[in-house]
């Protein structure tokens, strides 16, 4: 094979969030040598806010292409992210939280597939981890594997090649504390992420939810300051 052909770049859809997780997943993917195009979803969240900290952070890696598709999961409701009527817990639970937000992934996974076969990507990165997250059903390995199975089959280029997306999901099996040492040795603005589940118009975090939680143990672990903006000054 002509070593040119194989080694030269290649285009993948990175799914960005605007938080910690996607932000580190984006920069991977640049230090592997892919060109990037960033997909967020505005999915009717409750922290809105991170969804203008992942346009910055795409501009701001100088990827190829930004692109956000709106869509309303509060109509299916049944998530604490996508219905007001919900509170956002701040003490753990053994159970999947109320957090969870029904077939998100399966749908991000979904339109992240199709944006990848129109630019003729083969290559898609989630920031998924199994590691330091809340339980989610579709943040694990098993559930990655049956989608990149379904993209042989639901795909033009895997019915008539039966290659379908290579799924990455560098993060899955990374601690909160790793993933950020990782991220900072390739210049991640940790400042400029938003994973707060119930972050102000300013992307301040409330410092008490689950995910808050989870950064704050992260930076600790890394033997790092915690950058985060915090609505409280004492928090």
């Amino acid at each position: 094979m002509n070593q040119d052909i194989e080694h030269a770049p290649r285009d993948a859809v990175i799914l960005l969030s605007g938080g910690l997780d996607s932000a580190t997943v984006l920069a991977m993917a640049q230090a592997q040598g892919f060109r990037c195009h960033a997909l967020s979803i505005s999915y009717g969240q409750r922290h809105v806010a991170e969804l203008e900290a992942a346009r910055a952070l795409a501009e701001q890696a100088g990827c190829l292409s930004y692109r956000r598709i709106e869509m309303d999961m509060r109509l299916i409701g049944g998530s604490a992210l996508t219905d007001p009527a919900i509170e956002v817990p701040t003490t753990p639970s053994d159970d999947i939280p109320i957090t969870y937000v029904p077939a998100r992934n399966t749908v991000f996974l979904s339109l992240a597939m199709g944006l990848a076969e129109v630019l003729g990507a083969q290559d898609l990165f989630i920031g998924v981890n199994a590691v330091d997250y809340s339980g989610y059903p579709d943040c694990r390995p098993a559930f990655l594997e049956q989608f990149q199975k379904l993209s042989q089959l639901a795909t033009k280029a895997g019915v008539e090649s039966g290659q379908g997306l290579r799924i990455h999901a560098p993060l899955l099996h990374m601690s909160k504390g790793e993933i950020i040492r990782q991220g900072i040795a390739l210049g991640v603005d940790y400042a400029a992420t938003v994973s707060c589940y119930q972050a102000d118009d300013q992307g301040r975090a409330c410092g008490v939810c689950d995910s808050c939680r989870l950064r704050q143990e992260g930076f600790v672990q890394a033997g790092v300051n915690d950058p985060t903006r915090y609505i409280s000054a004492s928090t």
